[in-house]
C-alpha cells in the first residue's frame, strides 16, 4: 500500500513537471520572437493591410483611413484618405519609379527614388519590424493575444522618438502602433483592422494609370484571393468603371458639374496662413498670382530663414517628372525637389502648397507644412 502511494506521488510530480515544462516552452522570450520576426521579414512575399491612423500633431486629432499593399521585391501601394474631407492620396512604387498621386486634383509626381528603403513609414510592415530588429535595447512584454515591443522610432520627423508595436502572437501581423515624442506624448496611432500575408493582387494593381482613373470606384476589384477570381475580374472591372464614371461625372452632365464645382472653388479661394513660424521669422507680404488657368497667392517670409509659400487650387491636370524624394508630413506625403533651393509640394483640402527656400532646415519645413492642417482660408 505504501509502495502504491509512493508510485502515485511520483507520477503526480512527473506530470506537474511536464505541464510546467510545456508552459515554459510555449512562452516565448524577446530573443525567440526577434528571431522569428527576422525569418518572417526575410521571406516576406506580399501583404495587404487596412486600418485607421490618428494624428495628434495639430490643434485637433485628425483621423485617416490607411490601406497598404506590398508585393515582392519592391512594389508598394499606399492609400491615405481623410474621410471627413474626402481627400485621397496614393503613393505607388513599381518598375517605372515612385509616384505620388492626388487623383481628385488630377495631380501626379513621378521620380526615381529608393523610397521606402531610405526612410521608414509607420504603416509599413518592413519599417515596424526593422525598428524592432535594429534596437538592441528593445523593451518586450506580452499579453493574451500580442507581443509588445517598445523601441526607438526611426522616421524623418525628428520629434517622433519612440514607438510601441503590438504584434499578433499567431502570425506576427501588426495590430497596433503608437509613436511618441521625447516627452512620451503619443503623436501617431495606427490601428490595423485587417492585415494578411500572402495576398494575391491583380496584374495592374500597382499601375499608375489605373490608380489615377479608378481611385474612387467602390466596385473596383483590388485584390484577388483565389486563383479562379481572375475569371470574372474583367467583367467586374468594366462594371465598376461604368458606375465610377457616372459617379464622377465623366459624361457630359458630370463634366459640366465638375467644371462648375472647380470654378466655385476658384472663386472662393482664400489665404491659408500656417499657425507656426520659426523663431526670428516674420511675414513680409501676400501677392495674388495666376498660374496658367489657376489662381494663386504667395506668402513671403523673411528673417532667420527666408521662404515663400505658394497656394493654389489646381483645376488642370498636371504630370510632373523630376528628380525628388518623398517627405512624410504625417497627415500627407510631400515631394521635395531642387538642390540649392528646395521646394516642398503637398496638397491639403483641395489646395496645393509649394514651400520654397534656400536655407530652411527640413525639420522646419515639416513644422510649417503641418501648421496648415486644420486652418481655413481667410
Amino acid at each position: 500500500m505504501r509502495r502504491f502511494t509512493w508510485v502515485v506521488a511520483l507520477v503526480m510530480v512527473c506530470l506537474s513537471l511536464v505541464v510546467s515544462g510545456c508552459g515554459l516552452i510555449g512562452k516565448k522570450d524577446a530573443g525567440s520572437v526577434v528571431k522569428d520576426l527576422d525569418g518572417v521579414r526575410s521571406k516576406l512575399q506580399s501583404y495587404h493591410g487596412k486600418g485607421k491612423m490618428t494624428l495628434n500633431t495639430g490643434q485637433e486629432p485628425q483621423e485617416y483611413d490607411v490601406e497598404v499593399c506590398y508585393l515582392e521585391p519592391s512594389y508598394y501601394r499606399i492609400v491615405l484618405t481623410n474621410a471627413k474631407k474626402d481627400i485621397t492620396q496614393i503613393v505607388l512604387r513599381n518598375d517605372d519609379g515612385v509616384f505620388v498621386l492626388t487623383p481628385h486634383l488630377n495631380k501626379s509626381f513621378r521620380f526615381q527614388s529608393d523610397w521606402p528603403e531610405n526612410q521608414g513609414q509607420v504603416y509599413l510592415y518592413q519599417s515596424l519590424v526593422d525598428s524592432i530588429l535594429m534596437d538592441n535595447e528593445r523593451q518586450f512584454t506580452s499579453d493574451e493575444k500580442s507581443y509588445v515591443f517598445d523601441v526607438v522610432a526611426n522616421y524623418q520627423n525628428g520629434s517622433l522618438a519612440r514607438q510601441k508595436v503590438w504584434l499578433d502572437k499567431r502570425n506576427y501581423a501588426p495590430q497596433h502602433v503608437e509613436v511618441s515624442d521625447a516627452n512620451a506624448n503619443v503623436l501617431v496611432i495606427v490601428k490595423f483592422d485587417v492585415f494578411e500575408f500572402g495576398t494575391k493582387f491583380e496584374k495592374d494593381h500597382f499601375d499608375m494609370q489605373r490608380n489615377m482613373t479608378g481611385w474612387n470606384l467602390m466596385t473596383q476589384p483590388t485584390i484577388v484571393h483565389h486563383d479562379d477570381a481572375n475569371a470574372g475580374a474583367a467583367e467586374e472591372g468594366t462594371t465598376g468603371e461604368s458606375k465610377g464614371a457616372a459617379a464622377n461625372g465623366t459624361g457630359a452632365k458630370g463634366t459640366a458639374a465638375g467644371e462648375k464645382t472647380d470654378a466655385a472653388k476658384q472663386q472662393s479661394f482664400g489665404i491659408i496662413e500656417p499657425n507656426y513660424m520659426p523663431s526670428g521669422v516674420k511675414k513680409q507680404d501676400v501677392t495674388e498670382l495666376t498660374l496658367g488657368d489657376d489662381k494663386a497667392v504667395m506668402l513671403r517670409y523673411s528673417g532667420t530663414y527666408n521662404y515663400t509659400l505658394l497656394e493654389s487650387r489646381p483645376v488642370t491636370k498636371t504630370v510632373t517628372n523630376m528628380p525628388g524624394d518623398i517627405l512624410d508630413l504625417g497627415f500627407t506625403l510631400g515631394v521635395v525637389t531642387g538642390d540649392a533651393k528646395k521646394t516642398l509640394t503637398w496638397t491639403y483640402d483641395g489646395v496645393e502648397f509649394r514651400l520654397s527656400t534656400a536655407d530652411l532646415p527640413e525639420t522646419e519645413m515639416i513644422k510649417i507644412a503641418q501648421a496648415v492642417q486644420g486652418e481655413m482660408g481667410k
